[in-house]
């Protein structure tokens, strides 16, 4: 009878790799929100001369990486892939919104009083971007053992 013999052992997936995809796309959806509260805040900084601005330029950063990281985990496929391709259209879609948020964000910017919109903003999201592309590489290949080179 279907269902009543042992189960083959599951392989452990990303956190939350089991809930459904609709699910999944709650976290950075939200934090998309977010981000987008705070670009709509006339002003933010904290009258701390450049520390404000490498505190702001940092969670910039930090905030986009993030995003980066939610969306791949998002969009990750549960079916199991081979090598070190597993997750890479995830984390290509993941880029490629997470830069486009960036770029609607300054131009949301540019329209809040008392803000502006700015390329080097969203170059400066884009390298979060980047480096959490780097962490979810680092994370998921894994060095292979005894081949020469």
């Amino acid at each position: 009878m279907p269902g009543t013999g042992p189960r083959a052992p599951r392989r452990p997936g990303p956190a939350g790799a089991g809930l459904p995809r609709p699910l999944r796309l709650l976290p950075p959806l939200a934090l998309m929100a977010v981000i987008w509260a705070l670009s709509a805040q006339h002003h933010l900084a904290t009258d701390l001369g450049w520390i404000d601005t490498v505190l702001r330029k940092g969670a910039h950063m930090t905030e986009y990486a993030v995003l980066t990281l939610l969306w791949t985990w998002a969009l990750l496929d549960r079916r199991p892939q081979r090598g070190a391709v597993r997750g890479a259209r995830a984390v290509v879609a993941a880029t490629a919104i997470a830069i486009a948020w960036a770029a609607i964000d300054e131009l949301h910017q540019s329209t809040v009083s008392g803000r502006v919109g700015s390329p080097w903003d969203v170059a400066i999201d884009a390298a979060g971007v980047g480096v959490a592309v780097l962490l979810w590489r680092a994370w998921t290949v894994r060095p292979t053992r005894g081949r020469a080179g």
